[in-house]
């Protein structure tokens, strides 16, 4: 027996067993039957060559799980809820329960990785299946009883296509029917599906790259211990740990309220590797001992018990879309200090956990000076506002249909807001600034409507008084009621781009003058953390879901009018009917009653008919300090324009850049919502150029909850633009293009000229990597090794879920 030599001696037996059962089987099988043993035999001869050593988790299977596998599997919608991010992901396995479900009347039991379960044994009981051979026994048996195994071994005999697109009988929408066979059920999924194995509709894994997984579970999917806290990250854990933990009441509130607005972030700590991240939990367990999380729905539910507040690591692999990153230091600890323990105030007790105390901040945090809050928010406000664009969800329709696809966003000034100085107004007014989820999740939803409606009109009306007190001041003066940073924080000036049922929020002023801006104050910065972070439940019924949309129309429109504010009342209702077109009359009057808000100029020394570019203008002088990136593709408005310091390579492929962004109108329709372009210079990966382009979508109103964003009646294909950014833009690239430096100026030439869906198929075959294409994972590796190179910290892993089968 020469061919088994390079075996170790206890496969021996199981080899003869499986040769003796795939004789008898043949022997009696019908051609349809010996297909399907076939396809879930275990690959005898591949096995035989693998190396007897054992492999290395960390250092050869993570690397393959993370590029190949984590890119469609690490998000609450991966597939089966199959999470490859982390061996606690690949141990609990999949489910045929669909997180993200639109019609579901009940809430499900909340399946949240590391939280809602411990065990493999708790996760069974949660009707998790395995992926793996959970019965030990030989290398054999790890693969035959290896549903992950299946599946890979089922795309190696069946591969994908290397030319043209994908079938069309391959369901690839977000909301497609999801099979997630068990182990008994695998032979019927392989006949069923023969080119439905993993990578899904993605090209096959190289060679090596399948050795290495069929390795590693034939040797039973063996992983490391959890990485334990740095030397230097343990030092400032423990500080961080006895600050959060102090017992004077004071100490016990700022820890709450911290604690309720970090819950969801990756903390780093300031000079540790860039790639180690924390979560800030609840736990059982004081400083010292083993960690024991305290699993609530939401961070305000009360714990049940005595707690302390620690730092876990992060165990998993990093994915963009759910990355928000909150950096701990010692310059924030004594800026904590400074906003919240050294001011005089008196806490005389601490709130309830009751809901309609604990869901609500203006009741819960009464004691905390509202400038102080409104700093903390302030300070980091990009992180605040990535929360509801990013958050805790990974299907963020709730959240971001209900918004434009690019906007600008500036923060009133807490210098000039004296709301703040007034704490008890906020407390007169915090029963009207309560969020849906205090109520819980059954309340009817109209009749909530109509309650959102008259508490908003109620709080806005007390707002006015404020806003009725200012006096008028010239644009140059008013500007200055913006918060602009103290001339250093970037996080004063913000672009948000949407991206379907996702968005990301960039420093600065990006992309072309936005239809729309967002002026946001304390009350409203707040509550749209507690509405969409804090309150959000992604397990909850379609209730829940809906009255959040409501609710969330309201807060978006806050924003909108604080804007309005800023521009002359000649303008204000023309500009405000622009963005509620061919919405049913009134409609809009009974979401908002803005006359208020339309009647008194603050804002004089306009000197165009435009306002808007006006304004926007104005932003760009006073924002100057803080801004970090002048656009030079989009908003050029004299050519040339370069970047400063740019090479001729860089200044070259801005320029061509620049004939995309001009683009508008209904062709757009075909293009994808982000494309990464790739432009090749020297030969060296590392020094090749990124950019994105950014489809922005035009509505006619974004205020109709059950429309499709395609549907006629909704969009506005005529304003549909493009935005082009010379770094890697948001967490799902839908297509993916590569050129020669030497072919950009004909590479965006052709891209301008294309007119119809038929000239995009063609440009997409010159210079396009489809889901077919031999060097999509190459193509795939160099955009995310250039976002690590980009942001070595805020980077993570690219979802490819919605890459375009074009």
């Amino acid at each position: 027996m020469p061919a088994l030599t390079h075996l170790r001696t206890r496969y021996i037996p199981y080899l003869a067993f499986f040769i003796i059962t795939l004789l008898t089987v043949s022997a009696c099988a019908t051609k349809k039957e010996s297909i399907t043993v076939q396809q879930a035999t275990v690959d005898l001869s591949l096995l035989q060559t693998l190396p007897k050593e054992d492999i290395s988790y960390d250092d050869k299977v993570r690397p393959v799980l993370e590029r190949r596998c984590v890119v469609c599997h690490g998000c609450y919608d991966a597939p089966c809820q199959l999470k490859l991010s982390s061996p606690d992901g690949i141990a609990r396995g999949a489910s045929k329960v669909k997180v993200y479900n639109g019609a579901r009347f009940t809430a499900m039991p909340p399946t949240r990785l590391y939280i809602d379960a411990k065990t493999t044994d708790e996760w069974r009981n949660k009707d998790f299946h395995s992926v793996l051979n959970e019965g030990g026994a030989s290398p054999v048996h790890n693969l035959d009883q290896s549903v992950m195994y299946k599946m890979l071994r089922l795309k190696q005999m069946n591969p994908q296509s290397r030319v043209g697109m994908l079938s069309d009988r391959i369901d690839l929408s977000l909301d497609r029917k999801q099979t997630c066979p068990t182990l008994d059920e695998f032979d019927k999924y392989a006949d069923k599906f023969p080119n439905q194995g993993m990578p899904f509709a993605m090209p096959n894994l190289e060679d090596e790259e399948y050795r290495i997984l069929v390795q590693w579970l034939a040797q039973g999917a063996p992983v490391p211990d959890p990485k334990q806290p740095s030397a230097s990250a343990a030092k400032r854990i423990k500080k961080w740990e006895n600050f959060l933990n102090g017992s004077s009441n004071k100490q016990q509130l700022v820890s709450r309220y911290i604690y309720e607005h970090l819950f969801v972030g990756h903390m780093h700590f300031k000079g540790t590797g860039d790639r180690e991240f924390y979560r800030l939990i609840r736990s059982s367990t004081p400083t010292g001992q083993p960690v024991d999380e305290i699993a609530t729905v939401r961070p305000y539910d009360d714990p049940g018990a005595t707690f302390y507040y620690r730092l876990l690591r992060y165990p998993g692999d990093i994915v963009a879309k759910t990355h928000l990153v909150y950096e701990l230091s010692d310059q924030r600890m004594a800026r904590y200090k400074e906003l919240f323990l050294n001011p005089e105030y008196t806490v005389a007790e601490l709130p309830s956990w009751e809901p309609l105390v604990a869901a609500n901040p203006f009741k819960a945090y009464k004691d905390i000076p509202p400038r102080s809050r409104y700093e903390f928010l302030l300070d980091d406000a990009r992180y605040f506002i990535e929360g509801f664009i990013k958050g805790p969800v990974c299907h963020g329709m709730i959240a971001l249909n209900v918004i434009e696809d690019q906007f600008w966003v500036t923060f009133l000034d807490p210098d000039i807001d004296s709301m703040l100085d007034k704490p008890e107004i906020l407390e007169e007014l915090a029963d009207d600034l309560q969020i849906p989820s205090a109520q819980g999740s059954n309340v009817r939803l109209f009749s909530a409507w109509k309650d959102y409606r008259d508490r908003e009109r109620k709080y806005t009306a007390e707002r006015f008084k404020f806003y009725t007190a200012m006096q008028q001041h010239d644009i140059k003066e008013a500007v200055g009621f913006l918060w602009d940073g103290d001339g250093k924080n970037p996080n004063a000036a913000l672009t948000v781009f949407r991206h379907f049922d996702s968005a990301s929020v960039d420093y600065g002023f990006n992309g072309d003058y936005p239809e729309t801006a967002w002026v946001i104050d304390y009350p409203l910065l707040e509550r749209i953390h507690y509405l969409l972070v804090a309150g959000f439940n992604v397990f909850d019924n379609l209730k829940h879901q809906l009255n959040t949309r409501l609710y969330m129309d309201f807060l978006r429109m806050e924003g909108e009018d604080m804007y309005l504010a800023f521009l002359p009342t000649s303008h204000r209702q023309d500009i405000r009917d622009s963005w509620y077109a061919g919405m049913r009359e009134g409609m809009d009057r009974d979401i908002s009653d803005t006359d208020i808000w339309m009647t008194k100029d603050i804002v004089t020394g306009y000197k165009t008919d435009n306002p808007q570019l006006e304004f926007y203008q104005h932003l760009k002088r006073k924002f100057g300090d803080v801004l970090v990136r002048d656009d030079v593709i989009n908003r050029c408005g004299k050519p040339p324009c370069y970047a400063k310091g740019a090479h001729a390579d860089k200044r070259k492929a801005d320029t061509a850049m620049r004939k995309i962004s001009d683009m508008k109108g209904f062709v757009l329709v075909a293009f994808p919502d982000v494309a990464f372009i790739r432009v090749k210079r020297n030969g060296k990966p590392e020094d090749d150029l990124a950019y994105t382009v950014i489809r922005n979508k035009a509505y006619k109103n974004v205020t109709s909850m059950f429309e499709d964003e395609k549907d006629s009646e909704v969009r506005d294909y005529d304003h549909d633009s493009l935005s082009v950014v010379d770094w890697l833009e948001g967490s799902y690239p839908n297509f993916f293009f590569t050129i020669d430096i030497d072919d950009v100026d004909l590479f965006t030439k052709r891209y301008a000229a294309m007119e119809s869906r038929e000239d995009y198929e063609k440009f997409v075959s010159m210079y396009g990597t489809r889901r077919t294409s031999s060097d999509f994972w190459e193509t795939a590796d160099w955009f995310q090794d250039e976002y690590l190179r980009e942001k070595p910290i805020q980077a993570g892993l690219f979802d490819l879920n919605r890459y375009q089968n074009r």
